[in-house]
Order: structure tokens, then sequence, then C-alpha cells
């Protein structure tokens, strides 16, 4: 085996890992993870090493196997990356960036500058005087967990009993939310992806339409510099997602998340080069690929685990009545509500792409059979 292709190890072996597979192959890179074991969704079909990511042992000898280190998740203990770090470990993107992704309270204040809904870290209920508020823990949460919306002093009590501090911010009444997907190398070259409208139902990514159909031109442009501004700040390397809130001509940063994110799962077949494909090469520090879009839409929709547990069977129907649609399964066990795969179309008509996909989730889930 060629020596010159360098070995990319990932934290985590989800389904991101496992997307990233694909790209790490055609590039002829060795992809390497850190499983919390074998039948994580990326671990049972490549290679991996069975560990726990937040023994620092453990990930110092997983990391001397690889010559760069990256995340598919945002919970290994940030004094892990230094310990590395402070021992030449090239780790992408590097803890003084992948902070902003695990503290809450050290995001709002290192984007201080940036348009973002109010807010402040409070210990006692009484600091806060309007309600109703939204409360995030300062770390841990993702999608929906770990935020709350408080309507007076007594819910709020209790969540700072719960969980010591919280950051409070402003109930933004949006209009709609969106998410822009930027990657950065670590010689400073930069892109993003078309901005993507991203629809929640009890706090998860339903469906995401791409780029977001009702942002308007001189919006989008907005938006795209602001991810790009946000990547130049804190000096990420790799890619980020950006998720945005939308009322009228406002953008108010909401989350950031310092790896591939679900946001972007439509490039896989929406975009030149896909945001898997565009991680690697950014914390490779090769030059990055293009972005555009390969369609005038692509729609994705999640995949959420329901009674039906067969996910093979339903190819049947679904690929007979709609041949462009687009499959990627994540071999995780169904659960319901928890996400299981997703699929992507791409074309010219929007209703038509949103009511396909919409029959596609709905009959993998059960909830009709025809």
């Amino acid at each position: 085996m060629s020596k010159n292709f360098p070995t990319v190890g990932v934290i985590g072996a989800g389904q991101l890992a496992r997307m990233s597979i694909a790209p790490a192959a055609a590039l002829g890179v060795n992809l390497l993870l850190l499983a919390n074991d074998s039948d994580e969704s990326a671990a049972q079909i490549t290679n991996h090493i069975v560990g726990d990511y937040r023994d620092l042992e453990t990930v110092r000898s997983f990391a001397s196997e690889c010559d760069v280190l990256t995340f598919e998740h945002e919970l290994i203990p940030l004094s892990i990356i230094k310990v590395l770090e402070s021992e030449g470990v090239v780790v992408r993107p590097s803890s003084t960036s992948f902070v902003f992704s695990q503290d809450k309270a050290a995001m709002r204040e290192r984007l201080s500058k940036f348009p973002a809904p109010k807010n402040k870290v409070v210990t006692i209920a009484s600091e806060v005087t309007e309600y109703p508020v939204i409360a995030k823990a300062i770390s841990g949460g993702y999608d929906g967990r770990g935020v709350w919306k408080v309507e007076n002093e007594t819910e709020l009590s209790l969540l700072i009993k719960e969980n010591g501090k919280v950051l409070i911010e402003e109930l933004i009444d949006f209009d709609y939310e969106i998410a822009v997907m930027v990657a950065r190398s670590p010689h400073g070259q930069a892109t993003t992806w078309a901005p993507t409208q991203t629809i929640q139902s009890d706090g998860i990514c339903t469906m995401t339409i791409s780029p977001a159909p009702q942002l308007s031109q001189a919006m989008s442009e907005r938006a795209q510099k602001l991810a790009l501004d946000v990547a130049a700040e804190i000096s990420v390397v790799g890619v980020m997602a950006v998720e945005l809130f939308v009322k009228g001509d406002e953008l108010f940063i909401n989350e950031l998340a310092m790896r591939p994110h679900n946001s972007g799962h439509w490039t896989i077949e929406g975009s030149i080069t896909n945001q898997f494909e565009q991680h690697l090469r950014a914390v490779l520090d090769l030059p990055l690929g293009d972005p555009a879009m390969t369609a005038e839409y692509a729609v994705m929709g999640n995949i959420l685990g329901g009674e039906k547990t067969d996910m093979y069977r339903p190819y049947l129907h679904l690929m007979a009545r709609t041949p462009g649609l687009k499959f990627h399964h994540y071999r995780k066990e169904v659960r319901p509500g928890r996400k299981i795969g997703h699929v992507n179309l791409l074309g010219d008509n929007l209703i038509e792409l949103t009511q396909e996909v919409t029959h596609a989730l709905d009959y993998l889930s059960g909830e009709i059979d025809e």
C-alpha cells in the first residue's frame, strides 16, 4: 500500500463518519475511526478502533495511528484535545475553535459583534424579568435537547437547579430557519454552499430545501458572508454549519456545529463537492472543491424511526414510484424519533420534490402503506 496517502482519524463512528467513507475511498485517503463499539453505523463498514473518547490514553494511542485528527461529534473533552495538541498532534478544528461548538456561552461571547438574540448566562432565576425566554444548557445539547422555552421564574429555577447555570436567550419570533454550510482550510481558503431552509418538528429537523426558497438573493449573499466571517473569526478548519433565524430582513445566529451536519446532507447528490469530501479536503489542507449546486433545487428528508423496522422492503414501492430518489441508510437500530437515514431528491419543481420526499418519509415510517 502506498504510504503517500495520509490517514485521517475520526473521533466517532456514527452516520457522519459513515458518509465520509465514500469520498475518502475516492481520494485514496485512509480513514480510521475511534468507535464506541463495532456495531456503530460507520464501524460496520470501515477500519476502526474500539475505545472511549473520554480516556486520554485511548485517544493518544489512536492519534498515533493518524496524520490528522478530526471529529464527527462535539462530545470529546476539550482537555484531551489540548493535551494532544501540546504533544504535536494535528487536530482540526483546533481546540481554540472547537470550544465554540461545545460551550454556548463562550460562543456567544466570542461572536458578540455578530447578530444574535439578546443573551446572558444566569445562575439565579430572579436575574430574568421578562418571559417567555429560551434557556439553553451551556454544553451538550443537540436535536432540541438542552433547549427549553421557559414561561416563568418557577420553571427557570428548576432548570438552574438541575444545570447550575443556563444561557438565557431572547425568544425570536422568526419567520423560518436556515443553515449555511461553510468550509475553511488551514491557509484560509473558504467556501459556502447555498443557504438551506431547515424545517423542524419537536426540535428535530425533518426536511431541508436548498436553496432556501423564501430567501432573496441579497439575503442569501448576506447569510453566506456572515458564515464566512464567523469561520474566519474563530479560525475554524473543516466544515461548519452556521444555523440562523430569519425575521424579515434580519439574520440571527442560533447555533454552530463544527463538523459535517444534517443540514448539508443534500450536498451528496446536490452539489459538485459534497460536505464530506470538502471536510476531508479542508482538514488535509487540500484545495477546496466547487460547492455549486447540480440542480435548481435539492430537497432532503430525514428518515425517523417509527413502527416499521424493515427499511429494505420499502425500496420496491419508492424506487418504482420515484426513480430519482436517493437513499442513505445509516444501519442504526430503528427507534421512534431516531434519525436512521435520509433521502435526497433533485429537480426544478419544488412542489413536486417536497411532495415526493414527504411521501417517501411517510411510507418509510409506516404512516402510510401505498
